[in-house]
């Protein structure tokens, strides 16, 4: 099936954050996505790309939701729920709720409506370990809600290469380029794209094991380096998304790279 009218919605990981920067822009799995899409549809398909760094699932569902269906897409990708779920208290079942409000809202204008499961973050960063069982709770109701509502679903959680840190930024939080790449090649195979296969979840070639004591360096550069601005934000009542708009909130032509 060809697109014509693509919408993401999202957060930072959907705007495309450390797939490029802040001077040149950000491409992102969302672009990449679009420009596969295009490759197919031709020179008739467009894409806008709602999503804003920092934002909640609750702020997604309230600002991006609307302007989404404005647009009378045919195709949608929701991705949300992290920002919330690595926060202290967060109630993952209001979180759910919003999602699938989302869904229910997509799905119902008739858009093949694509939303996700979270990785794992505990193995990407151990210090994270504790949020494992929200997670995997969270990934639950995502799964049931996909299924209720004939969204397409892009499952990862089982797949080693998710939480490979080659696939992720310095800062464990946002895809690197390659992550990116992933992440619209799995998009891509489960909306069956021409071209498209599971060789996203292929392994990368083994890392050479670190002695614990590299391992336990690497956690506290980390903390001081990204966990520790990301707490003090918080205690502020700031975000990374403030004052932040839309990258590409109309649908507009896609040049192929």
């Amino acid at each position: 099936m060809s697109y014509l009218r693509y919408v993401a919605v999202g957060d930072s990981q959907t705007e495309g954050l450390m797939d490029g920067d802040e001077t040149s822009g950000y491409r992102g799995w969302a672009d990449r996505l679009a420009e596969k899409l295009a490759a197919v549809s031709g020179p008739d398909f467009r894409y806008a790309n709602l999503a804003v760094r920092g934002r909640l699932a609750a702020g997604i569902r309230a600002e991006q939701t609307g302007p989404a269906l404005a647009l009378k897409p045919d195709l949608v990708t929701v991705l949300a729920g992290m920002n919330d779920l690595i926060r202290p208290g967060c109630d993952a079942d209001a979180v759910a709720a919003d999602l699938e409000a989302m869904l229910v809202a997509f799905t119902g204008s008739g858009a093949t409506t694509v939303t996700f499961t979270l990785p794992d973050v505990g193995a990407i960063s151990p210090l994270a370990a504790r949020l494992r069982p929200r997670v995997m709770g969270f990934n639950d109701q995502v799964r049931a809600m996909a299924g209720r509502h004939g969204a397409v679903l892009v499952d990862t959680w089982n797949q080693p290469v998710v939480t490979d840190p080659r696939i992720w930024n310095a800062d464990r939080i946002h895809a690197s380029p390659a992550g990116h790449a992933r992440i619209a090649a799995a998009v891509a195979q489960a909306l069956d794209l021409p071209g498209s296969s599971m060789s996203w979840a292929d392994p990368l070639p083994p890392m050479p094991v670190r002695p614990a004591w590299r391992r336990a360096g690497a956690e506290v550069m980390w903390a001081g380096a990204f966990l520790g601005p990301w707490v003090w934000r918080r205690v502020r009542g700031r975000s990374s998304g403030d004052g932040r708009t839309a990258k590409r909130p109309e649908l507009l032509p896609v040049t192929l790279v």
